[in-house]
């Protein structure tokens, strides 16, 4: 049934719980044009199941290239693990903007405090609106479906060591089919020509269009 993808329906984990007195953020990128990397970055957590138990996994990927920039495992919700991920991409830099959804790891003033003294601008998903981060609920999608269900991890060791591999394989290896064949590595890397050219651009008053890319509804994480 995993390899088919089949699975039962029924409520699952809510990983998404607001923090009690949290600010919310509004969304920055409906009818935006996400066309160059590090102009939007995008986190979110999911779960994965254990032969006994489940751990939680949560990665900052670049928008445009669907580079996976970090990622960290953690057997709680503590916000702690999503901090580590976001500190470990912002060593490779910082985003114009950083999307994510309203759970409590995401709005905590740690969290929104780091990013903040970085200028970056954050944005967050409407409430029940799966399809504001669409980008990031594929990468879960294709990371359970390609590694995690068919490696069925025994224990955290294994979990980390196997994801550890795969998405060296994701971003260094495996080409997308919406980045012309290339792989995530190949079009985050060229980064520094996207900032030489927006800067001609903007020294020849070509007005730069934002709109979000069409994202078809059948997809999901």
């Amino acid at each position: 049934m995993r390899k088919m993808g089949l699975e039962a329906i029924y409520p699952k984990k809510r990983l998404s719980v607001p923090g009690e007195g949290h600010r919310r953020y509004p969304y920055l990128l409906r009818d935006m044009i996400i066309d160059r990397p590090d102009q939007v970055w995008c986190a979110d957590i999911t779960y994965l199941r254990l032969r006994r138990g489940f751990l939680y996994l949560t990665a900052v990927m670049d928008w445009h290239s669907r580079y996976v920039l970090s990622w960290a495992l953690s057997e709680s919700l503590e916000s702690g693990f999503c901090l580590e991920a976001l500190e470990q991409a912002l060593r490779k830099g910082a985003p114009e903007i950083f999307n994510t959804d309203q759970g409590a790891q995401f709005t905590s003033e740690t969290f929104t405090g780091a990013l903040e003294a970085q200028g970056v601008r954050i944005s967050m998903d409407g409430r029940g609106r799966v399809f504001d981060n669409i980008f990031v609920e594929r990468l879960w999608r294709t990371v359970k479906y390609e590694e995690v269900f068919l490696k069925d991890y025994a224990d955290a060791t294994q979990a980390r060591e196997g994801l550890r591999a795969y998405f060296r394989f994701y971003n260094q290896e495996r080409p997308h089919q919406a980045l012309e064949y290339r792989t995530p590595a190949e079009v985050y890397g060229g980064r520094e020509g996207g900032k030489r050219e927006r800067a001609a651009r903007a020294v020849a008053g070509t007005p730069v269009a934002l709109r979000a890319p069409f994202v078809p509804a059948t997809v999901g994480s």
